[in-house]
């Protein structure tokens, strides 16, 4: 169809000038728009031989006089210059998609053509009146062909931006994910290996104790990093595929086996319930569960207490999960080398909810986060979820 459309449109142009001699300047405009139809496939793809060709066909209109000197009588050269129209609707494409040198030169030769031929075939007061639609209309395509430039370098740049910003938020998702699973299982591990190398001499039975914790640990950690690397390939289907079972992603569930965890680290954890407790969304489980698992972490490390307390409580519209120590309070946070704190913040803000972390008047230190739920689903007459 492309070529068909470039070989019809000298066709046309012919028909054009000499199968209406008489014509008014508004058929010669309408038929020249009508010839740059035909060449539609040929604009999509090659804007530029759309130009030539339009630029050709124009030219052949204003060029070849009416068969008649009563036609030329009748008929004022003025109306053949409209065929330019057809000149300035390629123009504004190809100010629109095309690199801005070869705009300027496709305006330039184009305004010089069109004001040779307006100065070598107009006549008298309609030499001024040509050249001024000449240039008026050449700078209407041009602003028509710039705005549309901008608009599509204005769609590419949101897009490049958000997908910028997805990258750097799913990066951070990564780092936070990371860090919340690998600095508590380090943690963990850290402490159980000092306490084996002390007591492997004079309590075997201990040793053996610390050596399984940390055996434990370091096996759940590789699982949640296989998980991890597993979640990074999903665009591959056969990365997902492989023999080895991927452990489930956590949740409030799983903080008993948690305050087991850190009891064996040496901290002796209470965790007490309140409210109605029912499945809760992944996002929101997953990062209630990290919340605890960084509080936790932060009081093995850095409160130098045995004991601390996980208070959960499943409220109508939000969920509240609390950390409290009796330790040294501000040293708990890790925020002054860590990046604990911040990625409890960002998980948080990311479900619209509220965090409150920092030492407690009576001592110790309280991490305490908010989590909205979402609305039950209405419940109609009969007691049926709809």
């Amino acid at each position: 169809m492309t070529w068909a459309g470039a070989v019809l449109h000298p066709f046309m142009v012919l028909l054009l000038v000499t199968g209406a001699p008489r014509a008014s300047g508004t058929v010669h405009a309408l038929g020249s728009l009508f010839a740059l139809a035909l060449l539609a496939g040929v604009l999509r793809r090659m804007p530029l031989l759309a130009l030539a060709l339009t630029l050709c066909g124009a030219a052949i209109v204003v060029v070849v006089p009416p068969s008649s000197a009563a036609a030329r009588l009748s008929l004022s050269y003025q109306g053949q210059f409209l065929s330019y129209l057809a000149v300035d609707v390629v123009l504004a494409l190809v100010v629109a998609t095309r690199t801005r040198l070869t705009s300027i030169v496709a305006v330039a030769l184009a305004l010089l053509i069109q004001l040779l031929l307006v100065g070598g075939f107009a006549h008298g007061d309609n030499l001024v009146a040509n050249a001024v639609i000449t240039l008026l209309a050449m700078a209407a395509s041009c602003t028509v062909g710039l705005l549309g430039r901008e608009r599509r370098e204005h769609a590419v740049a949101l897009r490049s931006q958000a997908v910028a910003e997805a990258v750097t938020a799913e990066r951070l998702r990564i780092a936070r994910e990371l860090h919340d699973m690998v600095a508590h299982s380090i943690g963990i591990i850290a402490i159980q290996a000092g306490v084996g190398s002390r007591v492997i001499e004079t309590q075997p039975h201990e040793a053996r104790e610390a050596l399984r914790a940390i055996e434990t640990t370091s096996r759940e950690t590789l699982s949640g990093l296989r998980r991890t690397l597993v979640a990074l390939r999903q665009a591959d289907s056969s990365a997902a595929s492989g023999s080895a079972p991927l452990a489930p992603v956590p949740g409030l569930a799983d903080i008993e086996r948690l305050a087991a965890a850190t009891a064996d680290a040496g901290v002796r954890v209470e965790v007490r319930r309140s409210g109605e407790e029912r499945p809760l969304p992944p996002d929101i489980d997953l990062s209630a569960y990290r919340i605890v698992q960084e509080a936790l972490t932060n009081v093995v490390r850095h409160a130098g207490t045995g004991h601390c307390q996980v208070v959960i409580d499943f409220g109508g519209e939000e969920l509240s999960v609390e950390v409290v120590d009796e330790g040294r309070g501000s040293g708990a946070s890790g925020s002054t080398h860590g990046f604990g704190i911040v990625g409890m913040r960002e998980r948080v803000g990311l479900l619209n909810g509220r965090l409150s972390a920092g030492p407690r008047p009576e001592g110790g230190f309280r991490v305490a986060a908010r989590l909205p739920l979402p609305s039950a689903e209405p419940v109609g007459a009969s007691g049926v979820a709809r």
